[in-house]
């Protein structure tokens, strides 16, 4: 707006001639006044609306899981997101968009906004066996993300129907190899951790079983103790409370080491010396989210990981609290990438 876009001022008859001249005056001297005041506040409109990332988060978070509610990652997220709510005064909802091995919800969390309101769970299927499973993705797990930091590790657990005369990982091997391709065992889909892990298994023993993907980790739960399959592989802090009650039947664990949470229950690494497939999940956030935000949401998630009341939680559901930063994220994902690239060529699964 200027001076000259202003309506010339009404001629006032009648008036006596000082007053006119008065009018005059005001509108030489006040309209380009105010001309100069709207100017300077339209400058500085955007600047006023910006929000500082300082005062992240100043409305709800998104977090979003590709994988079904009561997987593993599921149950750490909640109680995360339950705390950084308590924390930061705004809700930290889990979302939950499941499909192709966790691609549908890794790609909508790629292609979010970069403001730090949608952030993505990643886990090793998404982030480090998919890239080397499929043929092409939707995303690219180092181009469109910004880590924001490692939350856990916790190990896989296999598991059989309490019902079944299979009891440890020897009697699996040897009922595999009685029967090629009869026994079956279920995942939470193609490429996804639960599949790649018995694949190493089987390629370790030199065995055979039939794969049968479901939609998440609790229909594979479901599906061994109804004995729709033989076996299955989910994560610790799903099936803890199943192992206890006595609905599920524990094999092996699949770290390295046995878990502080079953020390009855052996690791798979004691009858195929070398094993270890533990799983983890990442925070990230859309690439682009400005590195200011990114360092607030590291921060946070490290502050409540670190409260005892959460820690002590999570442990007890057999997760190992890690808390990382961000840069040590973005190397961590690195050295997965590799191991599970070779893991992934030496099974020769693949994927469309």
């Amino acid at each position: 707006m200027t001076p000259s876009a202003l309506p010339a001022p009404v001629r006032r008859t009648g008036l006596p001639r000082t007053a006119q001249r008065t009018i005059a005056l005001a509108h030489r001297t006040i309209a380009p006044a105010l001309c100069t005041i709207a100017i300077a506040l339209a400058a500085h409109a955007p600047a006023a609306r910006a929000q500082p990332a300082s005062d992240w988060p100043t409305r709800p978070v998104t977090l979003i899981n590709p994988f079904a509610a009561g997987s593993a990652v599921d149950v750490v997220a909640r109680q995360l997101g339950q705390r950084m709510a308590q924390n930061l005064g705004q809700a930290f909802n889990v979302e939950n968009r499941t499909g192709a091995s966790g691609n549908i919800g890794t790609e909508a969390a790629a292609r979010a906004k970069p403001d730090g309101y949608t952030l993505l769970l990643g886990s090793p299927g998404t982030m480090a066996i998919n890239p080397w499973l499929f043929a092409k993705l939707p995303y690219d797990p180092v181009r469109d993300f910004a880590p924001i930091g490692q939350l856990v590790s916790f190990p896989q657990v296999v598991i059989v129907q309490p019902k079944s005369q299979i009891r440890t990982i020897p009697e699996l091997v040897a009922a595999a190899r009685a029967q090629p391709d009869r026994l079956t065992h279920g995942s939470s889909g193609p490429g996804t951790t639960s599949h790649l892990v018995m694949e190493l298994i089987k390629n370790a023993a030199g065995v055979k079983m039939t794969h049968v993907a479901y939609r998440g980790g609790s229909q594979v739960l479901q599906a061994v103790a109804a004995g729709e399959v033989q076996a299955g592989v989910e994560g610790i802090p799903s099936l803890l409370g199943q192992i206890r009650g006595g609905t599920l039947h524990p094999l092996a664990v699949t770290s390295a080491k046995r878990s502080p949470q079953l020390p009855d229950v052996p690791a798979v690494s004691e009858f195929l010396p070398g094993f270890d497939a533990s799983a983890w999940i990442v925070l990230l956030a859309p690439a682009g989210t400005p590195p200011a935000v990114v360092a607030k949401a590291s921060a946070e998630v490290r502050r409540a990981l670190l409260e005892p009341a959460l820690r002590e939680q999570l442990e007890a559901q057999g997760a190992t609290v890690v808390g990382s930063s961000p840069a040590d994220a973005a190397a961590f994902l690195q050295g997965e990438s590799r191991k599970f690239r070779a893991a992934v060529e030496a099974s020769g699964a693949k994927a469309e």
